[in-house]
Formats: structure tokens, C-alpha cells, sequence
């Protein structure tokens, strides 16, 4: 556990993670030093591109209510309010780098300061990732290589959506930049938490067997003694089941700060190298936010 509260970046591939490629070295580079794992989402409605889109980032956010609620969906009984994020978790300042209009309208109701990253990238004549990279540090307060007492956010998410190989390639230098500006004995990376998440966008009945979540063990297992194995964290919510949970086709995750998270084995983001060496194994995605804003001193740990 880090003396102060940290900075959270979270870098969200929408989409990204069908793509990823050995010569994506960056995104390699980053899970060989992060603990990394799966995050599991709930099966999915009928619904448009747009809709997967808010929804997946909403569970993301732990938001799926306020989700449901802007959508005229049905949610939970005495939930008609939307809560913000600074509401949820002690004042939390976030922001959401988007070019997508639908999140842009989402990131709005539950709080968050949106901004437009293609007006981000073109702050700079430098390199785009560099300077883009610095963008998005300055607005966590990190300058010059420096950490400011006083930040506009404590967190910023930035989501990039699919553009064929080009969201990939995007988002790997964008990788690069920010690990060479967090080197070992800098300011930046004592006090930056960064998250890359990549999720497989609209999923089909192939992925079922492509991707799954359940080990081979879990899906051999006899009926008749099904009800003595114990039911995996990820699909239960408390004390109670998720009935929903898709097994398949999770969103992959790599978590990095310095000294503060720990190393597994896993050397490459993929889905193979997860499913056989990741540390953190499976969780839904609506704790991630827990996660992070635990980091940042804005919440109790979620889990062991």
C-alpha cells in the first residue's frame, strides 16, 4: 500500500482486445510487470452498437442501474435517482476522454467532466502519443516529470473505440509514452496508478468456445456433484447468485503502480497467457471501479 493516495489513468480498448498482436510490444511490456486477470460481464441484451458501448462501460463504472434508469429500463426497486461517482466514492474528481457521443451523454449523468480526445491529441505539434500522454498526466497533475500537491482529477478514464488495427496501434504507443514518462525514481511513478482494460466489443456464438471463462475442470464436473463445488467469487454478488454472468469473452486487465501492485507471470495480453499465469484471475467488472478507487483512498478494498 502506497504513504499517499494515487492517481488513477485507466486506458479502456473497446473492443481492442481481438487485435492485439505480438508486435503490440508496448501493451506486452505493461502486462509482463502489472497483475493482471479478467474482468467477467453479464450476458447482453438485444441492443445497437451505441447501447453495448454505455453498457459495458457503465458496468465498468459499477453503473448499470443509472444505466438502465437513462435507458427507461427497469431497475432495481427504490433506485429512481442517479448517483454520481464523487457521490458514490468520497468526492472522487474523474474524467472521461471520449470520442463517442453516446458515452459523452452517459459519462455526463453520473457525474463525470468529459473531454474529447481527438481535440486532446492535437494540443501538441510533438510526437501524438507523447503528447498525448502528457495531456492526459496533467490532468492528473503530473508535470514536467513532477507531481503537483493539487490535481484537477484524481482519475481519468480514456476510452478508444475500435478503428480496425489503428485503435490498437493507438493505444500501444499511447502505452509506451506513458511508461517512459513513470520511470522507476520519478515523482510520476510513485503516485500513478494505470490501468489497461480491453474488452472483445460484440461478441457471437463462436466466442463461446474461443474464449472461455470456465476452466476445463469447471466445465467437466458431474451434475450430480455440482452443488458441492464452491461457486467461483466472480459469479456470485454477496450473498446471492449472478445469474447472468457470460463465460465467456471476459475483458482483459493489466494493473501497474510501481512497488505498490504485485507481478504475476504473465508476460503478453492475451487471453491464453491470462487464462494460464494471471494473478488476479476473474472478477466482474462492475468491483473494477472499486479497485481503482481504493487505490486513490476513495474506497474499502473489494476482495482479499
Amino acid at each position: 500500500m502506497a504513504d499517499k493516495p494515487s492517481r488513477a489513468l485507466v486506458l479502456y480498448g473497446d473492443g481492442l482486445a481481438r487485435f492485439v498482436d505480438p508486435s503490440n510490444s508496448h501493451i506486452h511490456s505493461l502486462a509482463s510487470v502489472a497483475s493482471c486477470g479478467f474482468l467477467s460481464l453479464p450476458h447482453a441484451p438485444p441492443e445497437t452498437e451505441n447501447e453495448r458501448v454505455v453498457r459495458e462501460f457503465a458496468h465498468l463504472l459499477d453503473a448499470s442501474e443509472a444505466y438502465k434508469l437513462a435507458s427507461g429500463l427497469k431497475a432495481k426497486a427504490g433506485e429512481n435517482e442517479i448517483s454520481t461517482l464523487a457521490e458514490r466514492f468520497m468526492g472522487l474528481k474523474a474524467a472521461l476522454v471520449t470520442d463517442s457521443s453516446a458515452l459523452t451523454s452517459f459519462g455526463k449523468l453520473i457525474g463525470l467532466d468529459v473531454l474529447r480526445l481527438c481535440e486532446l491529441c492535437q494540443k501538441s505539434d510533438t510526437v501524438p502519443s507523447d503528447a498525448t500522454a502528457s495531456e492526459l498526466l496533467r490532468l492528473l497533475g503530473f508535470e514536467g516529470g513532477k507531481c503537483l500537491d493539487v490535481s484537477l482529477y484524481d482519475s481519468v478514464f480514456v476510452h478508444i473505440g475500435v478503428d480496425e488495427h489503428k485503435g490498437v496501434r493507438n493505444i500501444d504507443s499511447l502505452v509506451g509514452s506513458i511508461i517512459r514518462m513513470a520511470q522507476p525514481g520519478s515523482e510520476i511513478v510513485s503516485r500513478l496508478h494505470l490501468s489497461l482494460v480491453l474488452s472483445y466489443g460484440s461478441v457471437t456464438d463462436k466466442d463461446v468456445s474461443v474464449f472461455p471463462v470456465k476452466t476445463p475442470q469447471e466445465e467437466g464436473i458431474n451434475p450430480a456433484f455440482a452443488g458441492l463445488v464452491p461457486r467461483q467469487s466472480y459469479t456470485m454478488r454477496g450473498e446471492k447468485t449472478r445469474d447472468d454472468v457470460r463465460d465467456y469473452c471476459p475483458m482483459l486487465v493489466a494493473q501497474w503502480q510501481h512497488a505498490v501492485t504485485r507481478k504475476d507471470l504473465v508476460d503478453t495480453l492475451s487471453f491464453e497467457a491470462l487464462q494460464k499465469l494471471c494473478g488476479n484471475l476473474v472478477i466482474p467488472a462492475d468491483r473494477f471501479i472499486h479497485e481503482v478507487a481504493f487505490k486513490l483512498w476513495k474506497a474499502p478494498k473489494y476482495g482479499a
